[in-house]
């Protein structure tokens, strides 16, 4: 799986939150295996807009769509308690 790079905004938001080490943990295991157990990869609500997310941290979680069979792009990446 591939990750398309960051918007400059999205890059700015992990600098802001300090979580870039994070987040680069989670991009290499979501390339790895977009299941694995810890980032907790789910299809939000409404389920026919095929919007996903996986966990950054327990706080945070990115927010994206697919672009074809293997790539993603991320459209957003929140507190998950707001």
């Amino acid at each position: 799986m591939k990750i398309t790079p960051l918007s400059k905004r999205l890059t700015a938001y992990l600098e802001k939150h300090n979580i870039q080490k994070s987040f680069e943990k989670q991009q290499f295991l979501f390339e790895q295996n977009p299941c694995h157990a810890s980032l907790r990869t789910e299809i939000l609500k409404p389920k026919h807009l095929k919007i996903y997310s996986f966990r950054i941290t327990q706080k945070y979680r990115a927010i994206f769509v697919y672009c074809g069979k293997s790539t993603i792009e991320i459209i957003d990446i929140n507190n998950h308690y707001q």
